[in-house]
């Protein structure tokens, strides 16, 4: 325990010595920890409404304009026989366009124009979600679209898929980026404590001769490596969390529109593992430069 009091006071005793190249390897430490919760804020984001979309898939079989109400029937039939939907409605021309005027206000004058109703009919379908997960639905929606009467099927998990693997590319492209920004703040911290062990090379040697144990030689070099990574790693925190206050604060009603879904922040287990990574690499960086003393 007196070792550990002992490292903890030097360690700030020293940051407050060096506060210029302290100031430098925290904010390496922070550059790294905010690229990091930035990219795990994202993703939590993302998931969160991929799943939500998931839940509530659908889709929508687009009949042709001479589409019989016999070939109606047939394509009904054979999404209620499929144990596939949750549900289902049909959607006339007329429904559909009228739906597109009150969905899209401002193109509503547009719609006046028309001198035909574009819009084709449709059924739309709600998915059970075993049927979605077991795959079901996918082989449902390829029968339907080779059914007479159908101009087209859209499968709401054809594009959530696709945003899928667009994040599962971003985030692989983003761990590499904070892997490398963190070994960088690994490497700035252990050449920011390796300068202080030299600063303090004479206390050092004098310890070395009567004898200290090697925990109170070394120890500080850690303690010290650790503060530095702990204080960059709130501080990245902060700042990402007066962002996402200011991006709810002007934006949060906007994106809650369009995406059916407001913004969360990060977890708090999340935010202690944020911190909790950025000491353990500061305290790596710490015990890299301490093996230099005693």
């Amino acid at each position: 325990m007196r070792a550990f009091d002992y490292a903890l006071r030097q360690a700030w005793a020293s940051l407050w010595r060096s506060r210029g190249s302290t100031l430098f390897a925290v904010t390496a430490i922070a550059v790294a920890m905010a690229v990091l919760g930035a990219l795990l804020l994202v993703t939590v984001n993302v998931e969160r409404i991929v799943s939500r979309w998931s839940s509530a898939a659908e889709f929508s079989v687009f009949l042709d304009d001479d589409a019989t109400s016999e070939e109606r029937g047939a394509i009904e039939a054979a999404i209620d026989a499929s144990g596939v939907a949750a549900g289902r409605e049909y959607v006339s021309k007329a429904s559909a366009l009228q739906r597109f005027r009150g969905e899209f206000a401002e193109l509503a004058a547009l719609a006046e124009t028309f001198e035909d109703n574009p819009f084709p009919a449709s059924v739309e379908v709600r998915i059970d979600p075993d049927a979605e997960r077991s795959g079901r639905a996918g082989e449902l929606v390829a029968r339907l679209a080779m059914l007479p009467g159908v101009a087209d099927v859209r499968y709401d998990r054809e594009w959530l898929e696709r945003l899928s693997q667009a994040l599962a590319a971003v985030r692989t492209v983003g761990l590499v980026v904070v892997v490398l920004l963190v070994l960088a703040a690994g490497v700035t911290v252990a050449t920011v404590v390796r300068l202080g062990l030299y600063a303090r090379r004479s206390e050092i040697e004098i310890m070395e001769l009567v004898g200290s144990p090697l925990i109170f030689i070394r120890g500080p070099f850690v303690a010290e490596g650790v503060l530095q990574g702990g204080i960059g790693a709130a501080v990245a925190l902060a700042v990402l969390a007066a962002s996402y206050a200011a991006a709810t604060a002007w934006w949060g009603a906007d994106i809650e529109a369009m995406l059916e879904s407001g913004l969360a922040f990060l977890p708090l287990r999340t935010l202690a593992l944020v911190v909790g990574g950025g000491m353990i690499v500061g305290g790596l960086g710490g015990l890299t430069a301490a093996r230099h003393a005693g």
